[in-house]
């Protein structure tokens, strides 16, 4: 890939180059996401693209394609296609919001909450984008009712089209999450979200979500970025049981103001806030009164 010079098709130097360029691009997961597109390329595991580097193994013809757009920031599940997330493999791309490890933590607290409710837990995925934690609910508690909603069109259709890539029985609807479910009012479980939260005029630093992921996904409506989560957190209010949980991905500087303007609420007890496995505030937990 060296610029004028001859194409290189040995997959280990293609690799090797492949992670400089990206690197150079301010990639920080230069290596694994150069592993990642050959793999993509080859139509193979990365496992095997280690494999093939070792015995001598072939770079593909468009490899040096892929790497150049994703030198150029585009994401790299959007050159994929695919995007892991916990259990899962999801299919993503423009049009929804790509789902971040972050998020997979989140998941986890909601599937923990599901699984603290014994029996076939009711779970309400408000403002599901890819469908990621919803799907993820449903595959690892077999036994919840699984419900998600989502606003905008194009995520929906990939919602739907991870609901039908996974074969996990999840309603999905197309709607506002300020006015879903009526008929699931006072029955859920668990609501759990991950909804809009950038405060408005904060421009995220990263030109995948930037300039790739879709707006009405990232700003949360308000200069503190809880306009549309507190909406949320509402709807989530009615939906619930008394005694139900509420898990709410937010932003790491809303740790505190967003579990205050809950308790303030005066709906919610026992609210919390969760770090991830970072170590930053990532989700507020709390339980309908």
């Amino acid at each position: 890939m060296t610029e004028g010079g001859p194409a290189v098709t040995d997959l280990r130097s293609a690799v090797r180059e492949a992670t400089q360029r990206l690197a150079a691009a301010g990639i920080a997961s230069a290596e694994s996401d150069a592993l990642l597109l050959a793999a993509h390329a080859l139509g193979t595991g990365v496992g095997d693209v280690r494999k093939a580097m070792v015995l001598g193994g072939e770079a593909p013809a468009a490899y040096e394609e892929l790497v150049e757009a994703r030198a150029s920031r585009l994401p790299l599940q959007h050159l994929t296609g695919r995007a892991g997330f916990r259990r899962l493999e999801l299919e993503v791309g423009p049009g929804v919001f790509v789902p971040r490890p972050e998020t997979e933590f989140v998941a986890g607290l909601a599937i923990d909450a599901a699984r603290a409710s014994g029996g076939a837990p009711v779970v309400v995925d408000l403002c599901t984008g890819s469908g990621a934690i919803a799907l993820s609910v449903k595959d690892e508690v077999p036994a919840a009712r699984v419900c998600a909603v989502e606003l905008s069109e194009l995520a929906h259709a990939w919602a739907v089209r991870n609901r039908e890539r996974t074969g996990l029985d999840v309603e999905v609807r197309l709607g506002d999450a300020e006015q879903a479910f009526p008929e699931l009012e006072g029955q859920a479980d668990v609501v759990v979200s991950n909804p809009p939260y950038i405060p408005v005029g904060a421009v995220p630093l990263d030109p995948e979500v930037r300039d790739h992921d879709p707006e009405v996904a990232l700003y949360g409506g308000s200069e503190d970025g809880l306009a549309i989560p507190l909406a949320v957190a509402a709807r989530a209010a009615v939906l619930l049981r008394p005694g139900g949980v509420l898990v709410m991905e937010h932003a790491d500087t809303q740790g505190e103001t967003l579990p205050a303007a809950l308790l303030a609420s005066g709906r919610w007890r026992d609210v919390r806030d969760e770090r991830d496995l970072t170590g930053r505030p990532r989700a507020t937990v709390a339980t309908r009164t």
